[in-house]
């Protein structure tokens, strides 16, 4: 083995086979539902200016603070690596005045985030996610809906076991008087609280509910809880959110610990926590955020969503045993050990490919029995010979791999040979 020169920068990582095959799985299957809930999917860039997620995500986060990856450019504007999704699309939600079409509107992105973190199992700084958003519906009914979606995701893919966790952050008028509340409390414990937790005091206090040190959590039992001091309007939202989620049947657990660490949420906040994970547990989060559009510039919309991390849900599947894909085969495998035959191998090649057939050669002029052996290590159905003998009568061999019969097929009547044994395929090309 070769000591590499090069290795992937810390935090990240390469995804290979057949790992990238369980996650196409994932987005194949989200697509699928999210076109079946009507939402309509959004490309956004990967970077954004940096004021965008400071006025999105809140200056005093962990995110804004610590772990934005941030650069400048000639004309010193700042710019940020996107560590999530929804202040881009909310943005582009404006600036395309995509608000002046009917409401709700429903959108999706998929792709890589970034954020500056310490690297661990199911944690990682160049990570990826499908992103979900609808904008456009203040109604508690539409809180349920991406509720149910979310988890009609993660039943798609087979997942179980899995804790829906159920909050509500109530608005700024009932959260001002708890923060205060909280403050004080968090006053008389900050002597056993963590560094960071002090820190938050006096940034974002409502941060320490997201700390994993033990003797924190400890401490926050008895810390006072937004839920019992919502305001009517909230308390009632969310008594109607509980009662939609009951019609429609995703069991969920109340939490009043739920905080999810973006200063824009508002109301109704969840997670979806896997049995099967560590520490990093959380597969899917999000919340409604009823004054971002407005905070970002644009008129005062409502709006709600949620991430799934796509590097944990693979994670999970892989630990509860669900591979998500198929293991590949190839339809055709075509051998020759004439050299000036390669010319009329290749070309036969060609022809079943642009038929739609999935179809390999030997390209490193190996034996018969070494080119056999790739053939069975692809997963061959069938194998094509094409050697003197055939071409001077006309015919290919064809061996049909699971039963070892061979016969000889004549060059005319291939094509509806292979479509009777493999299915008729889409073909891409008027070749051959």
């Amino acid at each position: 083995m070769v000591e590499p020169k090069y290795v992937a920068p810390t935090g990240t990582s390469d995804i290979l086979s057949p790992e990238v095959e369980r996650r196409n799985c994932i987005v194949d299957k989200a697509r699928r539902l999210l076109g079946l809930y009507c939402y309509q999917e959004m490309i956004v860039p990967t970077f954004e200016h940096t004021e965008l997620f400071v006025r999105g995500i809140g200056e005093a986060t962990d995110i804004v603070s610590k772990e934005m990856y941030t650069f400048g450019d000639q004309k010193g504007s700042s710019f940020a690596l996107r560590p999530e999704a929804t202040s881009g699309i909310v943005r582009a939600f404006i600036e395309h005045s995509l608000y002046t079409k009917s409401m709700p509107q429903k959108y999706f992105c998929i792709g890589p985030m970034f954020r500056k973190e310490k690297p661990q199992a199911g944690r990682y700084r160049e990570f990826y996610q499908i992103d979900v958003e609808l904008l456009g519906a203040e109604q508690p009914s539409a809180d349920a809906e991406v509720i149910a979606l979310l988890m009609h995701i993660f039943q798609d893919l087979g997942l179980k076991n899995l804790t829906l966790k159920l909050n509500s952050m109530g608005c700024r008028i009932c959260r001002a008087p708890y923060r205060e509340e909280l403050v004080g409390y968090l006053r008389k414990v900050e002597k056993g609280l963590c560094r960071n937790c002090r820190e938050r005091i006096k940034k974002n206090p409502l941060r320490v509910f997201d700390c994993k040190v033990e003797g924190c959590r400890h401490l926050l039992r008895e810390a006072p809880e937004l839920i019992s001091v919502l305001c009517a309007q909230c308390q009632e939202h969310f008594e109607e959110v509980k009662k939609y989620l009951g019609v429609m049947g995703p069991d969920y657990e109340l939490d009043p610990k739920v905080v999810r660490g973006l200063d824009y949420y508002t109301r109704s906040v969840f997670e979806v926590v896997s049995p099967s994970l560590g520490a990093q547990n959380v597969i899917g989060a999000g919340g409604r955020y009823d004054y971002l559009v407005e905070d970002c510039g644009g008129p005062p919309i409502a709006g709600l969503g949620f991430a799934i991390g796509i590097d944990r849900t693979s994670l999970a599947m892989k630990r509860s045993g669900l591979k998500g894909y198929e293991d590949k085969s190839l339809d055709l495998f075509i051998i020759t050990t004439s050299h000036h035959l390669r010319f009329e191998t290749i070309k036969r090649l060609d022809i079943l490919r642009h038929q739609g057939f999935s179809a390999e050669m030997d390209h490193l002029s190996r034996s018969m029995k070494a080119q056999m052996r790739l053939a069975d290590k692809l997963r061959a159905k069938i194998v094509i010979f094409i050697g003197e003998d055939e071409i001077r009568k006309g015919v290919l061999g064809v061996r049909d791999m699971a039963t070892s019969s061979q016969e000889e097929v004549p060059f005319e009547d291939l094509l509806d040979y292979l479509y009777q044994k493999l299915g008729r395929k889409e073909k891409w090309g008027a070749r051959g």
